[in-house]
């Protein structure tokens, strides 16, 4: 089985002398769902940023999708939710929602997908409300369901979960967890929260010591 991203003897950080995370060998394949945790500023959203193809490394190969960076994969192949969500403020959930949707379907279908995933998110009766009226947990479901929308091989989830109550929380976890299982897609998040990481992922791993481990129960994680 080819694997969605493979990874070889990455650098990662801002400095060639003092590297933020060496991954030797890294492999995710269809069908995973893999969640990555460590302390804060050890280098796990510079990771996802790698694999986005938003970070250059410093050395080392990264293939996401069939290419190797810094070649690109196709359009609308890789969904990335970061922490800061990036969504258009003033306009409506649903143009938010249609721009990730148009990167990876075409015209036809694009429209569907948007209000599917809106749907599926429990978004309806905030289609038409523009962004920057929505609550933190809004905003967030709005991006989760742009990336939906998107149809991606690979989603890259940067803490997507946070200000979710947890009723809010299961649901876009099945949701996005459907849409991984049903399409063989395969999805890379960044998840404070332990317990929660445990019950979404197939694999937990751990950015410790600037390297990237099974997360193993005697783990210790402070300020994650």
């Amino acid at each position: 089985m080819s694997a969605v991203v493979s990874i070889r003897d990455l650098k990662i950080g801002f400095h060639i002398s003092s590297p933020l995370l060496f991954i030797e060998n890294f492999e995710v394949f269809a069908g995973e769902v893999i969640s990555i945790t460590g302390p804060s500023g050890i280098g796990k959203t510079s990771l996802l940023r790698t694999i986005a193809g938003l970070m250059k490394p410093i050395s080392g190969s990264v293939q996401v999708c069939g290419a190797t960076l810094p070649n690109r994969p196709e359009r609308g192949m890789i969904g990335y939710i970061p922490q800061r969500l990036g969504l258009v403020r003033h306009s409506s959930v649903f143009a938010n929602v249609m721009l990730g949707s148009k990167a990876g379907n075409p015209r036809k279908t694009a429209r569907k997908h948007a209000n599917d995933s809106i749907e599926a998110l429990g978004l309806i009766e905030k289609r038409n409300e523009p962004i920057k009226r929505l609550s933190g947990g809004q905003q967030r479901r709005v991006a989760t369901a742009r990336t939906l929308a998107q149809r991606p091989k690979l989603i890259l989830a940067d803490e997507f979960l946070s200000e979710l109550d947890e009723e809010t929380s299961d649901r876009v976890v099945n949701s996005v967890i459907e849409y991984v299982r049903s399409t063989d897609s395969s999805m890379i998040l960044v998840e404070h929260d332990i317990t929660r990481a445990k019950e979404i992922s197939d694999r937990l791993l751990v950015i410790d010591d600037g390297r990237l481990n099974p997360f193993l129960s005697n783990t210790s994680i402070m300020e994650v």
